[in-house]
C-alpha cells in the first residue's frame, strides 16, 4: 500500500461523505449539498489516497499569513494508526506557512490524539454552536 497526498485535488461530495462514514467522524453525510459547500468553500484541502480510493482528508480555512483553522481531519478506520492523520496535518502546516497558527475544535473522543501529533491544548477558546 502506497498512500499519496494531494493538495486541493478535485473531490466529489459523495466521496467525502463516504470517507466521513468510513472514518466515524460525525458530519452531515446524508446532505450532499452541504458536503459540497464544505468542499467548495475550503481553501486548503489535503487528501490521502490509496490508488483511487480516498482514505483521508484534512480540510481547512487559512489566510496563509496568521491563522489556519483545521475544520476536518478524517481517516478511514481501515487506515487509521498508520500515521496518515499526522501526515495530513503536516501537509496542512507546510501549506499554511510558518507564520500561521494551526487551530481546531476537537471531538471529545479525539482529545487524546491531538497532543500526540504536536498540538497544545488551549483553554482560551469560545464557540457559538450551529443551529443545524
Amino acid at each position: 500500500m502506497v498512500i499519496t497526498y494531494r493538495a486541493n485535488a478535485a473531490l466529489e461530495a459523495h466521496q467525502l461523505s463516504e470517507l466521513f462514514r468510513a472514518s466515524g467522524i460525525k458530519r452531515p453525510v446524508e446532505d450532499l449539498n452541504r458536503i459540497k459547500k464544505m468542499i467548495d468553500n475550503s481553501n486548503l484541502v489535503v487528501t490521502a489516497w490509496d490508488g483511487d480510493r480516498l482514505v483521508g482528508i484534512a480540510r481547512a480555512l487559512s489566510d496563509y499569513s496568521y491563522c489556519c483553522y483545521l475544520s476536518d481531519l478524517a481517516v478511514d478506520k481501515e487506515y487509521q494508526r498508520q500515521g496518515i492523520g499526522h501526515e495530513l496535518v503536516n501537509e496542512v502546516q507546510k501549506l499554511a506557512g510558518e507564520e500561521s497558527n494551526l487551530l481546531l475544535v476537537s471531538a471529545s473522543e479525539a482529545m487524546d490524539y491531538y497532543p500526540k501529533i504536536g498540538f497544545d491544548k488551549c483553554t482560551n477558546a469560545f464557540i457559538v454552536h450551529r443551529k443545524k
